[in-house]
């Protein structure tokens, strides 16, 4: 991979996950990424038209419509791994094909501003939850098998802050660099 193509896939760099409790303002204002996001995709993909929605952000890469439906399928994947976390101890988690469903039919039939509304929906409810977690429950874990790693929600918290900001970056830099 040129390093072109590795900015292009990675245009905010890797995440760096936490090896111990995260302090309570650096929480807030991951809490805030995961928040704000929904509005910031939206303002990101106003205006796009039908063809601008079908190009990739890199070469080999998802299309932008793509990116749209990802964001609510990963993030509710997520939340659906917090509440496990919080309620079973130290689960197994179920990892997902996410490029096998970038693919399904629904991705192509579904109205950009459906996932628009289920991401903002989500994003509500788990900045909630996230609000109200104790110091305790922040380092609950699960286990995730296709990575063989155990995580607590502190890392979590940081993986999904940085994994919005990445896709929003995928989307505000290709229209930049088109001129959208």
């Amino acid at each position: 991979m040129s390093d072109a193509t590795a900015d292009l896939r990675f245009p905010i760099g890797h995440p760096v996950l936490p090896t111990g409790p995260l302090e309570a303002g650096a929480r807030t204002a991951h809490i805030a990424h995961i928040a704000l996001l929904p509005d910031q995709l939206r303002a990101a993909v106003t205006g796009l038209n039908t063809n601008q929605l079908a190009t990739p952000y890199r070469p080999d890469g998802w299309t932008v419509r793509q990116v749209i439906h990802h964001l609510p399928d990963s993030h509710l994947n997520a939340y659906t791994r917090f509440k496990l976390a919080l309620t079973e101890d130290n689960p197994t988690i179920s990892p997902y094909d996410e490029a096998a469903w970038a693919e399904l039919p629904d991705i192509a039939a579904t109205p950009p501003a459906v996932s628009l509304a289920l991401l903002e929906a989500l994003h509500i409810r788990w900045t909630l939850l996230l609000r109200n977690l104790s110091a305790e429950q922040w380092q609950r874990t699960f286990y995730h098998p296709g990575s063989q790693k155990q995580f607590t929600l502190d890392q979590v918290l940081v993986l999904y802050a940085w994994h919005g900001r990445h896709h929003l970056a995928h989307i505000t830099q290709l229209r930049q660099r088109l001129g959208w």
